[in-house]
């Protein structure tokens, strides 16, 4: 069995509550990576990923809704922890519809953050069972269909609205075929298709505008005359 221990790192610009938290947590058996502010946690995440990030919400600079809404966009599964000196309820809501995974009001009892921590790291667990994420790559783009984003060059994110998303799984998912205007309307959006519908059109025009911005004459999504749309590069299944 593996018995490596799990990392946590928290992320508080009180030096007391780092040394305090950190403490508890390697009594605890688990490896603790700190960091005054988002920049100092920014060095830690180029390292390497912990297994859970606890996160201060008021700090000079960045502040911890903002971060919690970064880590989200590039870090979909990573277990967040949001602490606070706040009790106002509308900061929890707003944190956690940012993408935190538990909220913890300062102050805090030491066992209460211990249950809250080992819980959210089950959850992690349980979570790294389930299928593989389905991950395709074709040209400089990577698809993650399950975290519905999109990498170029496995760094940077392509920005997509929710439609453009759901258009380019079409054809990852059916590559070098070409899709009527009716298949990709039916896919996209089911029994509610309307046949005078040109929602697909539009989300074509968007699409390849932004994959030829990313990847400049490729020209990766093709017309065929009397026939549909085709996505010219071959696709491939990543881990």
């Amino acid at each position: 069995m593996d018995h490596t221990p799990q990392t946590i790192l928290v992320v508080d610009d009180d030096a007391d509550i780092r040394q305090l938290v950190g403490d508890l947590l390697r009594r605890e058996g688990f490896l603790v990576e700190t960091a005054e502010d988002a920049s100092a946690m920014d060095g830690v995440l180029a390292r390497h990923l912990p297994d859970l990030v606890i996160l201060d919400l008021m700090m000079p600079g960045e502040d911890g809704l903002s971060v919690c809404r970064r880590l989200r966009a590039s870090q979909a599964a990573l277990p967040l922890l949001m602490l606070t000196a706040k009790s106002d309820e509308t900061d929890r809501v707003v944190g956690l519809e940012l993408g935190a995974d538990d909220y913890l009001v300062k102050p805090f009892g030491p066992r209460e953050l211990l249950a809250r921590v080992r819980a959210l790291l089950r959850r992690a667990s349980l979570q790294t069972l389930r299928p593989p994420s389905r991950r395709y790559a074709f040209d400089r783009f990577t698809v993650d269909l399950d975290a519905r984003q999109v990498e170029v060059d496995g760094r940077e994110l392509l920005a997509l609205t929710s439609g453009e998303f759901d258009l380019l799984s079409c054809f990852v998912l059916r590559p070098r075929r070409v899709l009527s205007r009716d298949q990709i309307l039916d896919w996209t959006h089911g029994r509610s298709a309307d046949p005078f519908d040109r929602t697909v059109d539009l989300l074509i025009s968007r699409l390849r505008r932004k994959l030829d911005t990313a990847s400049p004459g490729t020209h990766l999504i093709s017309t065929v005359r009397n026939g549909g749309y085709l996505l010219t590069a071959p696709v491939r299944q990543v881990p």
